[in-house]
């Protein structure tokens, strides 16, 4: 079976006459809450890393406008008749932003990287499927699979990195790669900024069409001046329109709104390495202490959410409803847990006030309005909880590597594949949580391996429900998202998870 594919800072208000006076030769400046911190695509934690790896770097496929999978670096591929390998046919007019021409070698060096233990790469599910992978000369791979596959071309979207930059497959987060990528794709990184600004450029050798010939990135921390850049055309682009920016924007001629369907959905997770988030009816009692509805209001619009998947996904379970926010049956749940209410204050089993760190990422408006609210929510109920806001730094260390906190609010994002496996999976990369269900492990390993579509389907609404039963986060909502560009930018599509997928079509008018 053969198939041919088509290729395809922070900011004051008094700074911005200083921005807007600066000679940019008109190229897309977008703002992001917080700049990139490493540009690897093995590495990518955050949705601004992933924004910017969209313009540097290619997959050998990627999606059309209909979201339907179509080759990038690769030009053709043909699956195997017992659907348990394929070989995959590369473009032979590629080259890395170096000079240095793409071949076969790239590709089986990215996978392999990924693969590689020592590389401990977030990213590393995308390959688990992936047994081995050879080069048949230097524009065909042949993949293997772990099991049949039906779209295998669908998990192929993963970004490709280039072999002769790194001396091992074993890739450190600190190689020097991170500030100084190369890629294939139609941007070429020039410099990370003094002031926290990425700089980018469009590559002469790129087999496509570009249409921006710059993009630069600028880090706008306050997100109360995000949207004043952007009308006093200092910005190009805003990637997330705050709520209340919303109808400032929308009568503003010099602006277009763009609604998109995100991939996400925000929740508040339990740390269940500590004992007493091991008791599912501590963690129960805290869920009926939640009012979603309540603390959706003052961020948005959006969909409550009952398990791990947008409602509009095909694994998405319906049968699974919102519990609402009930004081009487959080008490009782508590008392059976062993807790005791004195005058207004929970205390544990040791006679101690039941007090909680509520942890979530510095920098995001969502996050902060949705602790200060949840704060009051606990507290009126008889919790002492203490809000904290992490830097991305700090967040990595204290949340990623030593599992310090109490609960947590926090977004996952996710892709077309909609792969929950690293969250919820025992061994899961970014189980930071430290959830630990073998029936739920069961469910994915088998939703991984499912060659029948349907069979995918059936197991993941299985593992919805599971997972909802079991309680290790409280699942809030999706936000409705929008974002805002300058009506000087044409051609503007936007790709609902990644915004720049498409952005090679773009062009700001002079």
């Amino acid at each position: 079976m053969k198939t041919s594919i088509s290729p395809t800072s922070a900011v004051s208000l008094t700074a911005i006459c200083a921005i807007s006076a600066v000679a940019f030769g008109a190229p897309l400046r977008y703002a992001e809450d917080r700049a990139p911190s490493i540009v690897n695509p093995v590495f990518a934690t955050t949705m601004s890393e992933a924004r910017i790896n969209e313009l540097v770097f290619e997959g050998l496929f990627t999606d059309d406008q209909e979201l339907r999978s179509k080759g990038a670096l690769a030009s053709s591929f043909q699956l195997a008749a017992d659907r348990k390998s394929m070989t995959v046919d590369l473009r032979t007019d590629v080259t890395w932003h170096d000079g240095e021409a793409f071949t076969s070698k790239d590709v089986v060096f990215t996978v392999n990287a990924m693969k590689d233990a020592g590389t401990a790469s977030t990213e590393s599910g995308r390959v688990a499927w992936i047994a081995s992978i050879a080069a048949e000369g230097d524009s065909r791979v042949k993949i293997n699979f772990t099991s049949e596959q039906w779209a295998p071309d669908e998990k192929l979207h993963f970004k490709i990195l280039p072999a002769h930059k790194f001396t091992s497959t074993t890739i450190k987060r600190t190689d020097p790669f991170r500030t100084q990528p190369v890629g294939t794709g139609p941007y070429q990184l020039t410099s990370f900024n003094g002031d926290n600004s990425i700089s980018l450029v469009k590559y002469a050798g790129w087999y496509g069409t570009a249409g921006l010939a710059e993009v630069a990135m600028r880090e706008v921390a306050d997100t109360n001046y995000q949207a004043k850049l952007l009308m006093y055309e200092s910005l190009e682009a805003l990637v997330r329109v705050l709520p209340r920016d919303i109808a400032a924007l929308k009568a503003d001629r010099r602006v277009e709104l763009y609604p998109y369907q995100t991939n996400s959905w925000w929740y508040v997770g339990f740390n269940m390495k500590q004992p007493r988030f091991q008791d599912l009816l501590v963690r129960q009692a805290i869920h009926r202490m939640v009012d979603a509805k309540g603390l959706l209001e003052p961020v948005g619009t959006g969909d409550l959410v009952t398990g791990p998947f947008v409602p509009s996904s095909p694994f998405y379970n319906h049968d699974v409803l919102p519990l609402p926010a009930d004081p009487n049956a959080s008490k009782t749940l508590l008392e059976s847990a062993g807790y005791t209410l004195q005058g207004r204050q929970w205390m544990d089993k040791t006679g101690q006030p039941l007090k909680i760190r509520l942890t979530a990422p510095e920098g995001s408006d969502v996050a902060q309005d949705v602790v200060i609210n949840l704060q009051s929510q606990l507290q009126l109920q008889g919790l002492s909880v203490e809000p904290e806001f992490l830097g991305s730094a700090e967040w990595k260390q204290r949340i990623w590597k030593d599992r310090d906190f109490d609960l947590i609010v926090s977004q996952w994002s996710f892709d077309r594949n909609e792969d929950i496996y690293e969250q919820f999976h025992s061994k899961g990369t970014r189980n930071f949580t430290s959830y630990n269900s073998p029936e739920v492990d069961g469910l994915l390993d088998q939703a991984r391996t499912a060659p029948d579509p349907q069979q995918k389907r059936a197991l993941l609404r299985q593992a919805h429900a599971t997972i909802a039963r079991e309680d290790p986060m409280v699942f809030l909502w999706t936000l409705d998202s929008y974002s805002a560009l300058s009506t000087k930018v044409k051609n503007v599509v936007i790709h609902p998870f990644y915004f720049f997928t498409w952005a090679n079509e773009w062009s700001v008018a002079q």
